[in-house]
């Protein structure tokens, strides 16, 4: 295990960095939300097209792993169905603790994925989020338009906005260019990659500096509950559905290091935007995130196999 955590350790100095930045008021408040988009549009994005455009997967299918995370994601979300009566929320509250039990940081698990286990790992968390992004999104709206009871955007607006997503549709041109055999162009392909490289740390950073410990001083009880799920109960849920699909090595313990990702921000801009509890969304982004730091290289080492 030790192995695994100095492996992580990048990962959490970067969002350490990113956070004491943004408190010290360096390079300055503009600064923040515009790596926010920069990462989100451009940086990110070129990573899973480098990735995936170049991916060398050695013949391994990736349906399994893609079944494997679609199947304990929607295990995840019967199960907070079947909590909704016992939990300490109402209905927003609820819809917010949804998307902190489920949803998956993009930045923190791409970074984390290649890092750990190289290009080829990068490879199959790419495979992820085209697989993870579109569901995730379309879950957390249905149960907003179900238990929110806000204002909200339409259903149909929420999908055209789905269809828009910048990781969507780079993994969508990444796996285009693999499967074509066109691969990244000569005269571009090298700014791509150099592009996705500086997103392993500038989305880190982004990610820390995201970060609100204050909002994490109310509401213990959901947020202890929502943050556990997703840290630990997550994880063994994957590990189950891995065992059911039988995936392992590589792509096993990218499934867990998946599971074990922390709650993204965008769940409180959706909370946000969609009349969820949005104060309760941004402190489970920054406790599952400060949990994480605990609780990811464990789970790779108990589930993620030898």
């Amino acid at each position: 295990m030790l192995i695994v955590a100095e492996a992580l350790l990048p990962v959490f100095f970067l969002i350490g960095l990113g956070f004491g930045l943004k408190r010290v008021g360096f390079p300055g408040e503009a600064f923040w939300p515009a790596l926010d988009k920069l990462a989100y549009f451009i940086l990110l994005p070129a990573l899973l097209v480098a990735t995936l455009a170049g991916a060398q997967l050695g013949g391994y299918d990736p349906l399994p792993l893609a079944a494997t995370l679609a199947c304990a994601t929607l295990a995840m979300a019967a199960i907070m169905l079947a909590l909704r009566p016992v939990l300490p929320a109402d209905g927003p509250a609820f819809t917010s603790m949804f998307q902190g039990a489920l949803r998956f940081n993009s930045y923190v698990g791409i970074a984390a994925a290649f890092l750990l286990f190289g290009s080829p790992g990068a490879a199959l968390m790419a495979v992820a989020v085209a697989v993870q992004v579109p569901l995730l999104n379309t879950l957390s709206v249905l149960i907003l338009i179900r238990y929110a009871g806000g204002p909200a955007t339409s259903f149909g607006a929420q999908l055209r906005l789905l269809a828009q997503n910048p990781f969507i549709l780079a993994c969508l041109l990444g796996i285009a260019m693999n499967l074509t055999g066109i691969g990244l162009p000569r005269g571009i392909g090298p700014t791509i990659e150099a592009l996705g490289r500086a997103s392993v740390a500038l989305g880190l950073m982004a990610a820390g500096a995201a970060l609100d410990l204050q909002a994490t001083r109310a509401a213990w009880a959901p947020i202890g509950i929502a943050a556990g799920l997703k840290l630990v109960g997550f994880p063994l849920v994957m590990a189950g559905s891995a065992w059911i699909w039988g995936i392992e090595g590589l792509a096993l313990k990218v499934a867990i290091l998946w599971a074990a990702m922390p709650t993204p921000p965008s769940a409180y801009v959706l909370a946000r935007l969609m009349g969820g509890n949005a104060p309760l969304a941004a402190a489970l982004v920054t406790a599952s995130t400060l949990g994480a730091v605990l609780t990811v290289a464990p789970m790779l080492v108990l589930l993620g196999g030898p």
